[in-house]
């Protein structure tokens, strides 16, 4: 499955009728030109997870080198991912690589067990025990 698609499945597997209202994903353009993206983390499984932030081609003051560079980092509840004109698709892979390792060790935001995207990117339940 294509990082669009799995991205949309673990924003459907957010919605539970409260936190599509106040939260979300914001994909925007920067004038540098680049892509930005927003995902919320609060009232999921990814809320508090720890996340490594990831950055290359940003020099010192934070100014982009170029057109490859990318930084994807949490701040508060959100993870927060800017990068160079042809880096949006990294950024979401990088997010959806940490929350599917990050999920399958937390729990629903309804305390249920936590809903992961499968081997083809779709979202799935907890394995089941026999």
């Amino acid at each position: 499955m294509n990082p669009l698609s799995e991205i949309q499945e673990w924003f459907c597997s957010q919605c539970n009728g409260e936190w599509e209202h106040g939260k979300g994903i914001s994909i925007g353009t920067l004038d540098n030109p680049g892509w930005s993206i927003e995902v919320s983390l609060e009232g999921t499984s990814l809320e508090g997870a720890r996340f490594q932030e990831r950055s290359y081609g940003v020099g010192p003051s934070a100014e982009p080198s170029g057109e490859s560079w990318l930084t994807c980092k949490v701040e508060g509840k959100k993870f927060k991912g800017f990068g160079g004109p042809c880096k949006l698709e990294e950024m979401i892979r990088i997010f959806l690589v940490w929350a599917n390792q990050s999920g399958e060790q937390a729990a629903s935001p309804n305390g249920g067990p936590a809903t992961r995207l499968g081997g083809s990117g779709v979202a799935e339940g907890p394995p089941s025990v026999s």
